[in-house]
């Protein structure tokens, strides 16, 4: 019998803490303790080589159940469309106008964290509501 493996999904991107505080927001996630050895992660970053300073950083399910996000700044913008993107479903198991109301409701609580509304999708029974997040990764409100 094949083993199901753990796997995170790492995001590439201009700065990598706030684009993972933006996905705690979003997600309902939290930043991981500081490495061993530090009591605060600008501790740690103080640490590091001037170009190894925020590089990097990441956040966990606190359930434990879901994959960690791991975001990795890298020196180059987005150039195309993502070709895989996160689907953050909050209306499962909903259709019609009681699923696009909620998904509604959790398009106007992430436009303030700094999401764009790219557009509404809706057929009179099933809808989507793809986004972008801060540094223009799409994703969909599902």
């Amino acid at each position: 019998m094949t083993s199901i493996k753990k796997f995170q999904v790492t995001f590439d991107c201009a700065e990598p803490e706030r684009l993972a505080r933006f996905w705690c927001e979003v997600l309902g996630y939290v930043v991981p303790p500081p490495p061993e050895g530090f009591a605060t992660w600008d501790g740690f970053w103080g640490s590091q080589p001037p170009e190894e300073r925020d590089s990097w950083f990441a956040c966990i399910d606190p359930s434990g159940e879901g994959p960690r996000l791991y975001f990795q700044r890298v020196p180059e913008g987005k150039a195309a469309k993502n070709r895989v993107h996160l689907d953050v479903r909050v209306g499962t198991g909903l259709v019609g106008e009681e699923r696009l109301a909620v998904l509604e409701a959790e398009r106007a609580r992430l436009v303030p964290l700094g999401a764009v509304h790219v557009q509404t999708l809706y057929d009179g029974n099933d809808s989507c509501i793809p986004m972008l997040d801060i540094e223009d990764n799409e994703f969909c409100i599902d």
